[in-house]
């Protein structure tokens, strides 16, 4: 475990290389998701194999998650790309990295390479999009619900999810909860800036989508492929949101494919 300082708030990361001490043939960085997530959900999936592969894999918790700092405001889609920015910056990763986010944190990670094009090699989006309008009411209906489901019928909503869920899922409920009522969060995210299409196109570096196949967010291909120049999307069949997490070798392939794919490009 390493704790980095970035200057603005204290991050917790995980990092690690091939084994055998050869010298990695490119970044990736493993962005999570929002709330019950964190950099397990890495660690304990696609991590360990993209290191086997030789690939430096940097993992790290969100502000307001896992050991990370949690202020009591700051959780606009700017902060986290600012954090993530940031982060680099201390760990002097100066070249172009490949970014992979699920769900929330694909949004991050698109809206870095958005900001920053030349430090973008590639960009996975597991279960995720671009912040775009809708995206921003999405998440403002989905953040008010969960704000009253947890925040003002925590007691009753944990019980639910250690009955039919897992005491451990309770337990990150239980957390998530803590995030919603003592931080902006919820206000933050749907507040912030999203982007317009014309800034969506100029993301030119290859991009991945992978979905589930029964997942709503599987609609979105068609936009993605028509709007981004280099953009090939994939669907996971029989698995909705998490499929990170349940069909971790299919989502990892396709994703190492994409990066070997860029990389020898780039070397071409």
């Amino acid at each position: 475990m390493a704790i980095v300082d970035t200057g603005q708030l204290r991050l917790h990361v995980q990092r690690m290389g091939p084994r055998d001490g050869r010298t990695p043939t490119a970044t990736v960085v493993l962005v999570h998701g929002l709330l019950t997530d964190s950099l397990a959900s890495y660690y304990f999936t696609i991590g360990p194999p993209f290191a086997a592969a030789g690939l430096d894999v940097v993992m790290y918790d969100l502000r307001g998650h896992g050991r990370s700092g949690r202020p009591a405001s700051g959780y606009t889609l700017d902060y986290s790309i600012d954090d993530l920015e940031a982060l680099l910056d201390t760990l002097a990763v100066t070249g172009p990295v490949h970014l992979v986010g699920n769900s929330y944190g694909g949004t991050i990670a698109f809206g870095y390479a958005a900001r920053h094009p030349e430090r973008a090699a590639s960009v996975s989006l597991i279960e995720s999009q671009p912040a775009t309008p809708t995206w921003s009411e999405t998440m403002d209906g989905v953040l008010q619900q969960v704000t009253h489901q947890l925040a003002f019928n925590e007691d009753v909503a944990l019980a639910w999810i250690a009955d039919h869920r897992s005491h451990n899922t309770a337990r990150l409920a239980k957390s998530a909860a803590r995030l919603v009522r003592e931080t902006t969060l919820a206000q933050d995210i749907p507040a912030g800036r999203v982007l317009t299409e014309d800034q969506i196109r100029a993301v030119t570096c290859p991009v991945l989508g992978v979905y589930g196949g029964d997942s709503e967010l599987a609609l979105l291909t068609p936009w993605l492929e028509k709007l981004l120049p280099d953009c090939r999307t994939v669907l996971v069949p029989g698995h909705e949101h998490s499929v990170l997490v349940e069909a971790a070798g299919a989502v990892g392939g396709h994703v190492l494919e994409l990066i070997r794919g860029s990389t020898a490009a780039a070397v071409r």
